[in-house]
């Protein structure tokens, strides 16, 4: 496990790679970040800045500070040295590979690369690499200073050893670490979004619901279930003395004919404008990003009482 003497890199300073480093700096860490982007330092601070009260209520390591944060435009300097190098560029192979190349040149050849590529395989990641066995998948959930779960996984040729200490770092720093068994494009979590995200523009599309009405069915409904169980746990509890067993049992037929009627992705672009017109209309009245600010707020209550609830897993 990392220690707080450690330097840990940032690459890429945008909304992810600048919430990746609020959190390790929370943690008490002292964090280089890089981007090439002109005004990049100034908006990673700025956001840094606005990422911190929300830190602060969660709790800080002892020595946490803003002050640990450094930033430099140049790469092989930004991971001279560090021990852990947290990837956030764009999801394009030939740009990873080319920053891939100035950071193993430039960082210890025992350093953990960790990719916060959302849907790439780390495989196709490592093609190329002068040590693939110490790059990773580290893929958060934005935000990634508030929401725990990061996806691990070590493609064709991370050593099982450095996946391992992936995972005991992130954990060691809050997160809630899950290890992908078998690579697959999009991982897991996003494959679960896509599969709701692909029923719920079918019920709009076919008139079943609006916009607004599939919204308020996830967050009023087994949404607030699913924050705090997941959906077998919440199956099994549906199941009274019997459990999963049961409930499967008794709703499998119904389940298998539903799902016969699931509706597909669309294949062209034309679902875009009706769903963006029916989000302008849930949106009449509110302040979105006053509600962005008020998720947060949430977010934070939520994660300070599951930390005391002993039997939530």
């Amino acid at each position: 496990m990392l220690d707080t003497h450690s330097k840990i890199a940032v690459v890429g300073a945008g909304v992810i790679g600048a919430s990746w480093a609020a959190l390790f700096l929370a943690n008490g860490f002292k964090v280089v970040a890089t981007d090439p982007g002109e005004g990049a330092e100034g908006r990673l601070r700025g956001w840094v800045d606005a990422y911190w009260p929300a830190l602060e209520k969660l709790g800080l390591a002892p020595g946490a500070s803003k002050d640990n944060l450094s930033f430099t435009a140049d790469l092989a300097e930004a991971v001279k040295g560090a021990a852990f190098i947290q990837e956030n560029g764009p999801e394009r192979l030939d740009v990873k590979h080319a920053m891939l190349a100035t950071m193993e040149a430039a960082a210890p050849v025992d350093a953990i690369i960790a990719s916060s590529t959302s849907g790439l395989k780390v495989s196709d990641i490592q093609a190329g690499a002068r040590h693939p066995e110490r790059i990773v998948l580290g893929h958060p959930f934005n935000p990634p200073h508030l929401i725990p779960l990061v996806e691990v996984g070590g493609g064709a040729h991370a050593s099982p050893e450095n996946v391992d200490k992936a995972m005991r770092f992130y954990a060691s720093v809050g997160k809630k670490p899950i290890r992908v068994g078998k690579e697959v494009v999009g991982h897991i979590a996003n494959r679960l979004q896509v599969a709701l995200w692909r029923e719920a523009i079918s019920l709009v599309e076919r008139g079943v619901a609006t916009v607004e009405d599939i919204d308020t069915a996830i967050s009023y409904g087994p949404g607030l279930r699913w924050a705090l169980l997941g959906p077998f746990l919440n199956l099994h509890a549906s199941g009274g003395p019997g459990g999963i067993t049961h409930v499967l049992e008794h709703i499998g037929p119904a389940q298998r004919e539903w799902a016969r009627d699931l509706g597909a992705y669309p294949e062209t672009d034309d679902y875009i404008a009706p769903i963006a017109k029916g989000v302008d209309e849930e949106l009449k009245g509110y302040d979105f990003a006053r509600t962005l600010a008020q998720r947060d707020e949430l977010l934070v209550e939520l994660l300070a009482a599951k930390s005391k609830a002993t039997q939530i897993p």
